[in-house]
């Protein structure tokens, strides 16, 4: 599984846009519309259907007070994720994403998520959604099978207005990049030269599955990204760099988180 990406200035595009791939074949459960939303008043939107099972809305974990619904129509979930704040999403994959970002998903979400795989998840990517959505804007993720689908949903997305991904993750770096070239500088080293690597350690440590755990639980992981970008560039200094930009990734983050339970 590939996943593909669009992000959207308003969650009405972005609808529509969720709506045209569905129309194309893509099947629900490996299509969703992730958005901002109060969690109360997405729930009350959730219709009462007779499918629905026992203990619906009961929360797994104690990150957030998570609820879920499951109707004839699908699924719908609406979770606080850390460092973001209340976020609503369609679907199976929604969920996945949701919970892959640290958001704590209802019970029966868990339960149906069991039955379903998560291949292609894309979780180096989630950062970016957060950003995304952070800033008010809405984001379609789809699940494509093979290569060929990918690029066909992608040109879909595109003409529905979507921006890329890594457009999307581009500017976001830009958003930091005079920050983090002062803060580099500081260390008497030349940012411009040590950016590439600085930035990809920054973005390793905002990877989904290992940004919530302690130093020294995801250490031996940041080495083994280390010694993989060495061997891609034998004989360039790239260890202080990703190591600082690794450790800095990771003190912004905790940033957002605190200044998400401080709203």
């Amino acid at each position: 599984m590939e996943a593909v990406t669009g992000i959207f200035s308003s969650r009405a595009d972005a609808k529509r846009a969720e709506e045209h791939l569905r129309a194309t074949g893509v099947s629900a459960d490996r299509v969703t519309l992730l958005t901002q939303g109060n969690i109360q008043k997405e729930m009350e939107s959730v219709p009462a259907d007779a499918t629905e099972q026992p203990g619906m809305g009961k929360t797994m974990g104690a990150v957030v007070g998570a609820a879920a619904g499951i109707t004839g129509g699908g699924l719908a979930v609406a979770a606080l994720v850390p460092g973001v704040g209340p976020i609503s999403a369609a679907g199976l994959l929604g969920a996945a994403i949701l919970g892959a970002a640290g958001a704590s998903i209802g019970a029966a979400t868990g339960a149906s998520l069991e039955n379903s795989t998560t291949e292609g998840l894309p979780e180096d990517e989630i950062f970016v959604y957060e950003d995304a959505l952070r800033n008010g804007r809405s984001v379609v993720v789809a699940l494509a099978p093979d290569a060929a689908a990918a690029s066909s949903l992608r040109e879909q997305l595109k003409a529905d207005g979507a921006e890329t991904i890594d457009a999307a993750r581009q500017q976001w770096w830009i958003g930091l990049r005079s920050a983090e070239q002062e803060h580099y500088s500081r260390s008497g080293r030349n940012f411009r030269d040590d950016e590439k690597f600085y930035r990809l350690g920054f973005e390793a440590a905002l990877h989904a599955r290992t940004r919530c755990m302690e130093f020294d639980q995801v250490s031996a992981e940041m080495e083994s990204n280390l010694e993989d970008l060495q061997r891609q560039y034998p004989g360039v200094e790239v260890a202080e760099p990703f190591t600082r930009g690794y450790e800095r990734g990771r003190d912004y983050y905790q940033r957002l988180c605190e200044e998400s339970k401080a709203a």
